[in-house]
């Protein structure tokens, strides 16, 4: 009987870890479409400034009508992935794929200020969920949703082991399901490869800085990640209220992002003409390289990114955390004397780690995109500012696992 038992069960993780295959493969895909026209589209938007950014609040406008009228239960976005996983929701719809790329394009064609990997993880959750349904994966749904969910952030950011890790924070803190990793992984890494394969450009910076531990150093982490776990905590805690205070005070949603449209657009053309439009790419590179960083990008950028995706515009969040969190240790950086470079890194992984009130996955972008030898000062200032973030998150459904914590 056990032997029985032991091989059906062996038969069943062979199966799933085959379709992780599938599903990493075909989410990898539709993260190139995705990424590629992204890129395209940002292009375009630089060449045509003044001709697009006015436009956001219509584009806006028409985008909400038709996701309320065709769009069913898409119109929750993300929140889907987060239910079903939690079992107040039976699937998350195919037609969330379609509304979730066209809405995120529209939103950088004209100039919102967004990230992208919001749809990145819908796509993925999305894709991950149709398997299970139609494949009759015989796992917990919520634990499918963790397969994608890596999946869709391997695809685009090309970054699989923290991909892996991420899915596994993400829908519940203080839980790491341990019985999907190894799909989880394959899948994370088969969309990597795939985009990669596909042609896909991902972010990598490889620091090749000597910095040697002592207790000043040490001392300075603790200070800084006190700051990236305040400012990644602020973000998740005014993001969640901000779309609340707006929906209380402008029921009516295609108005509501027809009015923020206005002032998102406004601000993005005032505001150095369009420096805080998009995912915050610029910001990024300019914190590593030889541009010009303010000493208030990093804030403007915040402030814009909530207000964008808080009166309802599609895109997502972690790209404008990465661009805060290293135009800030740039700054903060000549305050406490680091090289640039190194800062603008840590503030790149503590800050998004504190506002997803995630740990392990920061600490692992760091290692995949900078250089794992600087893994040791990504794990302290990460664990210092998931510390003082105090469990807040831009996931306001993400449930908090005390026993584990």
């Amino acid at each position: 009987m056990n032997i029985n038992i032991s091989m059906k069960h062996m038969a069943q993780v062979a199966y799933l870890i085959a379709m992780s295959i599938f599903i990493g493969i075909a989410v990898g895909a539709f993260e190139t479409l995705f990424g590629k026209v992204i890129v395209e589209l940002s292009a375009f938007r630089l060449t045509h400034f003044y001709y697009l950014v006015p436009f956001l609040p219509v584009a806006g406008m028409i985008f909400v009508y038709f996701l309320y009228k065709y769009g069913k239960t898409s119109n929750k976005g993300i929140a889907l992935l987060f239910l079903v996983d939690q079992g107040k929701e039976d699937k998350i719809p195919l037609r969330l794929v379609p509304f979730a790329l066209l809405g995120t394009w529209m939103t950088h064609l004209f100039g919102g200020s967004a990230g992208r990997e919001g749809v990145a993880v819908q796509i993925g959750g999305t894709i991950a969920n149709w398997f299970d349904r139609t494949f009759k994966l015989a796992q917990n749904a919520g634990d499918i949703i963790v397969i994608g969910v890596a999946a869709g952030f391997a695809g685009l950011f090309g970054t699989p082991i923290a991909a892996t890790f991420f899915a596994m924070e993400m829908l519940e803190k203080g839980k790491l399901r341990y019985q999907v990793m190894v799909p989880t992984f394959i899948a994370a890494f088969v969309s990597s490869s795939t985009s990669e394969y596909l042609g896909l450009k991902t972010f990598k910076m490889p620091l090749h800085l000597h910095v040697e531990l002592d207790y000043i150093l040490l001392l300075k982490l603790c200070v800084i990640g006190i700051i990236f776990g305040f400012v990644g905590a602020s973000f998740g805690r005014i993001l969640v209220k901000s779309k609340h205070y707006f929906a209380e005070k402008i029921p009516n949603p295609v108005i509501r992002i027809g009015l923020g449209g206005i002032a998102v657009a406004l601000c993005i053309i005032l505001l150095h003409e369009g420096r805080y439009a998009g995912t915050g790419s610029n910001l990024i590179l300019a914190s590593f390289g030889s541009e010009k960083v303010y000493i208030y990008d990093w804030l403007l950028k915040m402030s814009l990114t909530i207000l964008t995706v808080g009166v309802g515009f599609w895109g997502g969040e972690v790209t404008p955390l990465f661009s805060i969190g290293a135009s800030l240790g740039a700054v903060i950086a000549h305050v406490v004397g680091l090289p640039i470079p190194f800062a603008a890194a840590l503030g790149y992984t503590s800050v998004f780690g504190s506002a997803t009130n995630t740990l392990i996955a920061p600490i692992f972008i760091g290692g995949e995109i900078f250089g794992f030898e600087y893994t040791p000062y990504f794990v302290i200032t990460s664990a210092v500012a998931y510390v003082f973030s105090r469990h807040h998150s831009i996931y306001p459904l993400q449930i908090i696992d005390n026993r584990n914590l």
